[in-house]
C-alpha cells in the first residue's frame, strides 16, 4: 500500500464560483480534523472530492495531493489501491456470514493474519454497549454493532491509510474513542459533523460555508477539557440507552 505522511488539499470554488478563502490544507497521519457548517455548507462534497482524489474534475474544482504530488491515475481507479475507507451513519451488513466467517475473509483478502480476528472483535466491544459475538449473523447486528465492528476492521485490517466518517452522532458507539483507535493507527481521519463531541475531539476544524471552506479552527486548552467532559457524558448516555433498551428502569442518573 502506498505510504501516505500527508494529503493536501487545493482549495477550488464556492457555489457562486468565488475562489475559497482557504486556499490550501496540509492534513499529516495521525491527525483528526473535523469539518463543520450547517447543512447544504458543502461538508459532504469536501469529503467526496477526498474519496475521489479530485484532481479539478468535481463541481468545487479542488485538487487533492498526496504527499505533495499529484496521485496517479492507477492510484485513483484501481479498486486494489483504494485508499480511502468511509463509515458513515447509515451502515448495516447484509452478506449472510457470521462475523468471524467475514473478517477472516477480509483478512485473507488483505494478506493480513487472521489471528487479528479475536482481536477486532475485542476493540470493537470496546466501542459498544452491546456484546458482537463472533458467532453472530452479520445480518442480525444492529447499527451501532455495525459501526463498532467495522471501526475496528479499518483500524486492523484495512490497509487504506484514509478515514472518511460521515456523521455518526447517533452511531450507538463511543465516538471518543473510535476516533483516538483510528488515529493511533497512524490514519488521517476527517469527520463530517453536528456533534461537540466528535468536533472538539478534532485538533482542528475546517468550516464550511456555501459550498466552501471558510475558515481553520485551531483546538484549544479549553475545547480539550470541555471534549473531555462532553466524553464522560456520551459514555453515560450510552449506558442509559443500553438499559432503556433492555426494558430496564432508571432509578439513579449521575452525571
Amino acid at each position: 500500500m502506498h505510504i501516505i505522511e500527508n494529503i493536501t488539499i487545493i482549495g477550488g470554488f464556492d457555489k457562486k464560483g468565488n475562489p475559497e478563502i482557504i486556499t490550501e490544507l496540509i492534513v499529516n497521519k495521525g491527525e483528526i480534523i473535523g469539518i463543520v457548517g450547517p447543512t447544504g455548507s458543502g461538508k459532504s462534497q469536501l469529503i467526496s472530492d477526498i474519496e475521489q482524489l479530485a484532481q479539478f474534475d468535481t463541481s468545487s474544482k479542488r485538487q487533492i495531493l498526496i504527499n505533495g504530488k499529484t496521485p496517479s491515475y492507477e492510484l485513483r481507479n484501481n479498486p486494489r489501491k483504494k485508499m480511502v475507507a468511509q463509515l458513515s451513519q447509515n451502515m448495516n451488513f447484509v452478506a449472510d456470514m457470521t462475523v468471524t466467517e467475514f473478517l477472516t475473509l477480509h483478512a485473507k483478502c488483505r494478506g493480513k493474519s487472521i489471528n487479528d480476528v479475536g482481536k477486532i472483535i475485542t476493540l470493537a466491544n470496546e466501542l459498544t454497549g452491546e456484546p458482537i459475538k463472533q458467532n453472530d449473523n452479520l445480518t442480525i447486528l444492529s447499527g451501532g454493532q455495525s459501526r463498532a465492528l467495522m471501526v475496528a476492521d479499518v483500524a486492523i485490517i484495512s490497509e487504506s491509510p484514509i478515514v472518511l466518517i460521515d456523521e455518526i452522532e447517533n452511531a450507538g458507539i463511543k465516538k471518543y474513542e473510535a476516533l483516538e483507535l483510528l488515529s493511533g493507527q497512524g490514519k488521517i481521519v476527517l469527520v463530517v459533523t453536528h456533534d461537540p463531541v466528535l468536533a472538539l475531539t478534532s485538533q482542528k476544524r475546517i468550516f464550511m460555508k456555501n459550498g466552501a471552506m471558510q475558515g481553520i479552527i485551531f483546538s484549544t486548552v479549553e475545547e480539550r477539557i470541555a471534549s473531555e467532559k462532553l466524553n464522560i457524558i456520551d459514555k453515560n448516555m450510552l449506558v442509559l440507552r443500553e438499559k432503556v433498551r433492555a426494558g430496564e428502569t432508571i432509578t439513579n442518573i449521575n452525571f
